[in-house]
């Protein structure tokens, strides 16, 4: 039977889609494109990648479909020529702490077995080689010395111990030893002698001496054997004035100590084998924050500290009194000098403490954070925690300094560099050390697969524009661009063939010099024999693709409709497509006619965090400002890292901590409110949507609860929410449907018999408000309701407000899950439009235009511009073109992404950064602003 070269689908009708008919070639790069809420995700998503997951689960047995689960089918009639379907999302890879880049990605976990089977082991403490010798390899490393060396063989015993060890000698001449090294003295005893217990001793047995010749290897091998029992596995041979240890296990003669064998686990933070122990594998721990405590340099010690310690110097009782009494004795800093004249080990040591059991000038000290430790273990008051919480912030654990690994498995070696190294290193960095990485013979061996491997997932990071990445990025701080091309490397190294692969958005968070190399990743996967489809607004993916499907015309119940399918040149001539207008020039963002000036300036300096190295920069208030750059040249280390947590701590009193360092930082004052609007999503259940999260539902229950019917039937706002028992349906709880579990068959959701999916009682339905029900406006559209509570200003100017982003389509209590990406962000973009702003705010965005199509980012600028215009500071983070060339200044951060990045390669208009010769943004602005 011949396959098919189609995907076929007939009647699609998930969501909003109009009973869709669509034909698909296979194997070639398709793009859904189309405004926001057309029906595109519905389509990709929740019918194709669905039905190819669920006709794969039904083709199993029921056994195993039980323990899979099972997916609803979607509303289709037909479809035919449907593959295997690997969705690939745009979601963090993981909030889960313990995920990297490295977890993710398998990297790490190839890097493991390299390590453990490949691995030169050292001592932890003293960095020496070790090793495990059996007698055999011992005999033929010292008989490989010249003929004639003279060799002593040695059992150690005792290292720097204090005792009289008269049982131990006694023991040794019952068996016939009589030779010992005291001390380093060789001392032969007839009869066991008395050491000075106060005393620590040093204590080796002489088992032989003698001169390498061959005709005494016996001799050898026989006094190897016994050195080796006497000494529990280990032995010291003594050359001229060189000392040699062997061991039969993996032991620090040096160090007296004794090391783990090598295994994956042991290099895995998320194994108890390998998990640094004060940080168990997390890589941060709790500590005092020095920066809050020695904030003012004109302040003495005592009022600095005095904060967290509540004590009054002349105490003579508590912890208190013995932390100040034991700073002032062990290390000379008296309580009244000033933290202006503190160095910043004075400043370690105060905090820290120092142990030091063998120095004989200064005793041990135990830090401040020693005490309040303790005292947080022990206390049993929430006043107490909640006080010292004020001090503390989560930093790099001090013991594996952020590696995450314990010590023993930080001191192996492969090509002279530690897995810690690896991983705090870029993926360019790795791409070179392990494309060079040589071993001797028998390690090159063990080291081939797991090294291919390891450089052909960081070459694909590479080419999707991930140089800049560590393998120990956690997961979650990743955005939504990276974490989808990450999981993209998993799919290109299983080089599947005859797979559908759907990706939602790929280019989100890339540079337009970076989104080329993506699509010269996502043609290769197509060359190979697999269909992609890309839902995207990027006009390069579009140019590059085989076949363009166009969704709309509208959004939501105005969408659900194929516009246009075929080729890019065919959608521009379309008249009913608005993606084909703005793609031919018959629709466009226009360029402002003027740049606002700004009212002020927020000037850092000295800022230092990731690749950010004593960066000075100047930020624009009172206007809108870009940041942008190549992917990895510093933005959200510089504004999400730097300059919001910095402001949340100064204007918010905030306790969260900015990673970075910062010298100074001028022009705070000249702002009093900070609104930060990022990626995260509003709701992951159906009971977050529109109207709670935006507080609207607040304002329309109290509509509700002032009606005649209400008072009289002594209803208050709480009787028309569904998530408070009383005015809901308790037959479904609110849900307004009933889930029934089918064991291996996939779950049953059926509307409520007794509310018929309104969610609440008869009781609360019969409370009207202009002839609706609180159930009638959940089901309207953001602009019916809009017509509905005009009278109602607060209500009134929520919904103004997420029509002004364009999402009037949408319904007021449209559950979160079934929201788009880009609906989601405006929603909590409105929400925040809708409070009152003084002018002396700072609104900070993060990639706004996720999800947003020309038509939508048009819709966003009018709403960023009226904030400009009210004197508000708009501070964004983004690539889109039609955002930079809209802006009042721009920041070009660059010029390249990792450690060649950090640095403010050009700023200014959007018309100075496009003439600048050495900023990548420029190469592709300057276009934009002549169209």
């Amino acid at each position: 039977m011949k396959h098919s070269k189609y995907l076929d689908i007939q009647g699609a009708g998930e969501h909003n889609l109009k009973e869709v008919n669509l034909q698909l070639p296979k194997e070639k790069l398709i793009v859904f494109t189309g405004v926001s809420g057309s029906g595109k995700s519905s389509l990709a998503f929740d019918t194709i990648y669905v039905e190819g997951q669920r006709k794969y689960i039904e083709s199993l047995s029921s056994y195993a479909r039980q323990f899979l689960g099972q997916l609803e089918r979607p509303k289709y009639e037909k479809m035919s020529g449907l593959t295997p379907t690997v969705a690939i999302e745009q979601k963090t890879a993981s909030s889960n702490p313990r995920s990297t880049v490295g977890t993710v990605t398998e990297i790490l976990d190839y890097m493991r077995v390299l390590f453990a089977r490949a691995g030169d082991q050292r001592c932890h403490s003293c960095g020496r080689e070790v090793g495990k010798q059996d007698p055999q390899q011992i005999v033929e490393t010292l008989a490989s010395h010249p003929e004639g060396t003279s060799v002593v063989l040695y059992a150690p015993l005792v290292r720097q111990r204090k005792g009289e060890f008269r049982q131990l000698f006694e023991d040794l001449l019952g068996q016939g030893f009589v030779r010992f090294r005291i001390d380093g003295e060789l001392q032969r005893l007839e009869e066991a002698i008395t050491l000075d217990k106060k005393r620590k001793h040093d204590i080796d047995i002489a088992i032989d001496r003698f001169t390498v010749s061959p005709g005494r290897r016996a001799r050898l091998h026989d006094s190897v054997e016994l050195a080796l029992k006497a000494g529990s596995g280990r032995l010291l041979a003594a050359i001229g004035d060189e000392e040699l240890p062997f061991s039969e296990e993996l032991y620090c003669d040096h160090c007296a100590l004794s090391l783990p064998e090598l295994s994956p686990q042991l290099f895995s933070f998320n194994n108890p084998l390998g998990a640094c122990p004060s940080c168990h594998g997390l890589g941060v721990s709790v500590n005092l924050d020095g920066r809050r405590l020695f904030a003012d340099p004109k302040q003495s010690l005592h009022k600095a500290l005095r904060r967290v310690t509540h004590l009054w110097i002349g105490r003579r009782r508590g912890w208190e009194y013995r932390f100040w009494k034991a700073l002032e004795s062990t290390t000379g800093l008296h309580h009244s000098m000033k933290v202006g004249d503190m160095t910043e080990e004075d400043k370690e040591l105060v905090l820290f403490g120092f142990n030091s059991p063998d120095n004989e000038v200064l005793d041990s000290f135990e830090g401040l954070w020693n005490y309040i430790d303790r005292d947080l273990r022990t206390t049993s008051s929430d006043l107490v925690r909640r006080h010292y919480y004020r001090y503390l912030s989560e930093s790099s654990c001090r013991a594996c300094n952020g590696s995450r690994l314990r010590p023993e498995a930080q001191a192996v070696l492969v090509g002279k560099k530690t897995i810690g190294d690896l991983t705090a290193t870029t993926v360019e960095n790795l791409v070179d050390f392990f494309a060079t990485l040589t071993l001797d013979d028998h390690r090159n061996q063990i080291a081939a697969e797991p090294q291919r491997e390891c450089l052909a997932r960081l070459e694909f990071l590479r080419d999707v524009g991930l140089e800049y990445l560590t393998l120990e990025r956690a997961a979650h701080t990743l955005s939504g661009g990276e974490a989808q091309r990450i999981r993209l490397a998993r799919q290109i190294g299983s080089e599947l063939s005859g797979v559908i692969y759907i990706l939602d958005e790929p280019s989100v968070g890339l540079h337009q010099r970076d989104g080329l190399r993506l699509i010269g990743t996502l043609e290769r996967l197509r060359d190979i024999g697999n269909t992609i489809i890309v839902v995207e607004h990027d006009q390069d993916t579009m140019e590059h693709a085989d076949h363009v499907v166009d969704f709309g015309p509208g959004a939501g119940r105005l969408g659900g409709e194929v516009v246009f399918a075929g080729s890019l040149a065919g959608l521009m001539d379309e008249e009913r497509s608005i993606t084909g207008a703005y793609l031919s020039g018959r629709e466009r963002i226009p360029i402002p006619a003027t740049r606002r000036k700004p009212s002020g300036w927020l000037r850092l300096r000295g800022i230092s965090h990731n690749n950010l190295s004593n960066l000075d920069v100047e930020l624009p208030l009172g206007v809108f400002a870009v940041v942008t750059g190549v992917s990895g040249a510093g933005k959200s280390s510089l504004i999400t890292e730097t300059v919001r947590p910095l402001l949340e701590t100064v204007i918010n009193q905030s306790r969260t901590r900015f990673h970075g360092e910062i010298d100074h930082a001028y022009g705070l004052d000249k702002v009093e409110r900070l609104i930060t609007i990022d990626q995260k999503p509003i709701g992951r259940t159906p009971r977050s949507n529109p109207a709670t999260y935006t507080k609207l539902f607040d304002q329309i229950r109290k509509v509700f609860a002032a009606t005649r019917e209400a008072k009289a039937f002594g209803y208050g706002p709480g009787r028309f929410s569904f998530n408070v028992k009383g005015g809901r349906c308790e037959r479904c709880n609110g849900d307004g449907s009933l889930k029934i579990e089918m064991h291996f068959l996939p779950d049953v959701f059926v509307k409520c018999p007794q509310c018929l999916g309104k969610r609440f009682n008869e009781a609360t339905l019969r409370v009207r408000y202009k002839e609706r029900s609180i159930a009638d406006v959940l089901d309207m559209t953001v602009d019916e309701a809009l017509e509905v509570f005009q009278a109602i200003a607060p209500a009134k100017r929520i919904l103004q407000t997420m029509t002004d982003v364009g999402l009037g389509y949408i319904k007021v209590g449209q559950p979160s899950p079934t929201l788009s990406g880009g609906e989601a962000q405006r929603i909590k973009l409105s929400r925040e439009l809708a409070k009152r702003s003084n002018g002396h705010t700072v609104y900070i965005l993060d990639e706004p235009t996720t999800g947003l199509h020309f038509h939508d980012i048009k819709k966003l600028l009018e709403v960023i511009n009226r904030l400009a215009d009210s004197g508000c500071t708009v501070l964004m983070v983004e690539h889109n073109l039609d955002i930079i060339k809209s802006a009042d200044w721009v920041v070009d951060l660059g010029p390249e992404g990792g450690y060649k990045g950090g640095k403010v390669v050009v700023e200014g208009t959007p018309e100075k950064v496009a003439r600048s010769r050495k900023s990548h943004t420029a190469r592709y602005l300057q276009p934009a602003l002549k169209r």
